[in-house]
């Protein structure tokens, strides 16, 4: 990560800011001990008080430029941090509703929500952390070691042998620590996955009596994040017991060649307490930047994660081009050309060579049996999911994206179970048209058949539904999500089952107000319950990924191929 970290915009500037300030700070140091030197030469000689206050003046003044400096670059730091992490985390963002709802499944939740929350944070502080550090490491050592050379030639060839093998060590244990980190941040990937997991379904294993004996595997995952961060704090502390070890020896063994060459007259005190005094600030930015690097290994991982996926994102958007969408209208024309979709290496395709075209507003059914390619379809219409190959046309348009904000924001997509905010009933029917009024809530709401539930409750449209909030049932979640739909106004529906946990009763209640939703509208209705097809223009019907038939109810049936078969089969089971 760390190199990739000059990859980021702006960090270039900020190296460069940073190395301008560590050399005024690289010649601060040098002042203070040159100063220093002299002032205890002087004392030691028998010099007054009074005779070394220039010296005394001047070291405090290249302290306190020392020092100044040193909160400056970390201001300046600490804004360009903030910033990269805002950034990264609306990359981060943008690139997940490219990537959609799939890839959050199959990344986890628990990880994205990880990333999302703690994974940019950390990131931020190992940025703070780090770009001062080696900026610091990589000219204050190299300043301080053109002075000894002028000043003491054998300690300057010691310093200059034992710096390679501290930054070796480094670099070994380094690996060593990461090789840990990464098996850590695994074990936290997984933990906290497990644990919302568990969250999701924690009233069906209650329901069914299992929840104490989940415990068990809760515990068993929290265990191996326990030892694999053990682990890593063991390899931390090993590495900077390691630096500093090697970094007393080698002080310790300039000072043995020092006393050496004061008992021999070869150099002089103030030479042998200035490099004395140089050399721990010789060494200090590797051990610093040592002992953040076990610090930051949490922001490092984070980084690299986060930076996959908009990588990826990126690479999805750059795989389809595409036009733009227009605003769809009744004599639109849209199709499907050669549309296929495979996930990952497998040789299996959920969706094959698709091939369908919709003229204007029609009602369309897709029905096949579990695993056919019906939800395949509907992402990819929705644009949570891009094709593999193939491509779709609008109008004069071809090779049009599905992905692109313009063709989304047409777009209206009830799932098997809608997401229902924590907050008001009115603030979730209007969640995605923050600005409307409550009589354009009412009629949506009205039109939902929600308005009699609604009129019910003590707080009416104040309800507060969702989490922690008042528990309703599917059908009037799906109302809810009806009532968005009718208040968005848009003129594509796309649903996914949208019935399919629901009672026979349920759905027949709500049947008359999705009919209405129908009216002008292009709408893709994908469901294995047949009866829906009876409200259908046309039907597509898939098998294994692949449209085997299109045509109305009666056209299929009188064909008596596999469309018939289902329906067949579906009475059969009745």
């Amino acid at each position: 990560m760390g190199k990739d970290l000059f990859k980021y915009k702006g960090v270039k500037k900020i190296l460069a800011i940073l190395a301008v300030l560590t050399l005024i700070q690289g010649a601060a140091i040098i002042v203070m001990a040159r100063a220093l030197a002299d002032s205890v030469t002087d004392l030691f000689r028998g010099e007054a008080l009074s005779a070394v206050a220039l010296q005394m003046i001047l070291f405090a003044g290249a302290y306190f430029v020392r020092h100044f400096l040193n909160v400056w670059k970390k201001g300046i730091v600490y804004r360009y941090a903030a910033d990269l992490g805002r950034e990264m985390r609306e990359d981060l963002l943008s690139n997940l509703f490219v990537l959609g709802p799939r890839f959050t499944r199959t990344e986890g939740t628990g990880k994205i929500v990880t990333m999302v929350m703690e994974g940019v944070q950390d990131f931020r502080r190992f940025v703070e952390l780090f770009l001062p550090k080696f900026v610091n490491m990589a000219i204050i050592p190299a300043m301080i070691w053109i002075y000894v050379v002028t000043q003491d030639g054998t300690s300057a060839v010691i310093l200059f042998i034992t710096f390679p093998i501290l930054i070796l060590f480094l670099i070994i244990l380094g690996l060593a620590a990461k090789k840990q980190a990464d098996s850590q941040f695994e074990s936290y990937r997984i933990l906290s996955n497990h644990f919302v997991d568990s969250l999701k379904g924690l009233e069906t294993l209650k329901y069914l009596g299992l929840s104490h004996n989940h415990e068990k595997s809760i515990r068993g995952t929290s265990a191996r994040y326990r030892r694999a961060t053990m682990r890593t704090l063991r390899v931390a502390f090993l590495s900077s017991f390691a630096l500093d070890f090697f970094t007393m020896l080698s002080i310790a063994i300039v000072a043995l060649f020092l006393g050496l060459g004061l008992i021999d007259g070869t150099i002089s005190l103030y030479v042998g307490l200035a490099v004395l005094i140089l050399a721990p600030e010789y060494f200090l930015p590797v051990r610093e930047l040592g002992t953040d690097y076990h610090a930051t290994l949490d922001g490092q991982d984070a980084g690299r994660n986060i930076q996959a996926i908009i990588d990826k994102g990126k690479q999805e958007k750059a795989a389809n081009p595409g036009e733009t969408a227009d605003n769809f209208r009744a004599t639109t024309h849209f199709s499907m050309n050669g549309i296929s979709v495979k996930h990952g290496e497998s040789d299996t395709a959920s969706l094959a060579s698709a091939d369908f075209e919709v003229n204007g507003f029609e009602k369309i059914g897709i029905i096949g049996a579990t695993g056919a390619g019906k939800s395949t379809m509907i992402d990819v219409l929705s644009g949570f999911l891009a094709p593999t190959t193939g491509s779709f046309a609008m109008d004069n348009k071809t090779n049009v994206t599905l992905t692109d904000h313009a063709w989304q924001k047409q777009v209206t997509y009830i799932p098997q179970h809608p997401y229902l905010f924590h907050d008001t009933i009115d603030g979730n029917i209007k969640f995605y048209h923050p600005d409307s009024t409550q009589a354009d809530v009412e009629r949506a709401a009205e039109a939902a058949g929600l308005s009699g539930f609604v009129d019910g409750l003590e707080a009416g449209y104040s309800t507060v539904v969702g989490e922690a909030g008042r528990t309703l049932s599917g059908g009037q979640e799906q109302r809810i999500a009806l009532a968005r739909a009718f208040l968005s106004d848009r003129p594509i529906v796309l649903m996914d089952e949208p019935t399919a946990h629901l009672d026979i009763e349920t759905e027949y209640e709500l049947k008359a107000p999705m009919i209405e939703l129908f009216k002008d509208r292009l709408v893709f209705f994908a469901t294995h319950r047949l009866h829906w097809m009876l409200e259908m223009d046309r039907i597509i019907v898939l098998d294994q990924g692949a449209i085997v038939e299109v045509g109305t109810h009666d056209e299929l049936v009188a064909k008596r191929g596999f469309y018939y078969n289902l329906v067949k089969a579906q009475l059969e089971e009745i």
